[in-house]
């Protein structure tokens, strides 16, 4: 990967990155009781979310400024679970509590989810693979 220009993918790690990590640490002001759902600018959070989004970001934040040669995969893989949780959260409505731990998920988080999932993915298929990638996938 070519370090003097950033790919899509080391963008997204890197935006997402500061974006899920800021509203995990918001959050956590927010609310930090885990059986009670609070309102954060229209998202519902509770403890587990706000640690979700801050994992989520932090680890964005280390791709994407440290680890740049797995920006591609940290966009696949975020984009495919957040496009999941949103769809899935989207067939369930309001409401929808995936695993019972994250309590309510509404519908603003479901359409934030599918943001992400869907910038993730796009910004997988939008970055180049990396020398040793491609050396890989001609073997």
């Amino acid at each position: 990967m070519n370090t003097t220009t950033a790919s899509p993918a080391v963008m997204y790690a890197r935006i997402f990155g500061v974006v899920l990590t800021l509203a995990g640490i918001v959050g956590l002001f927010v609310n930090t009781d885990q059986n009670v759902t609070k309102s954060l600018l229209g998202f519902d959070v509770n403890l587990t979310h706000n640690f979700v989004h801050l994992a989520t970001g932090v680890v964005g934040l280390i791709v994407g400024f440290m680890v740049l040669s797995a920006a591609r995969t940290y966009a696949l893989v975020f984009g495919v679970v957040y496009t999941v949780l949103a769809v899935w959260g989207l067939v369930h409505g309001n409401g929808f509590n995936p695993f019972g731990i994250f309590g309510e998920i509404n519908r603003a988080d479901h359409f934030l989810h599918l943001a992400l999932g869907v910038a993730g993915v796009g910004a997988y298929i939008a970055s180049p693979m990396a020398t040793r990638e491609r050396a890989n996938h001609t073997m």
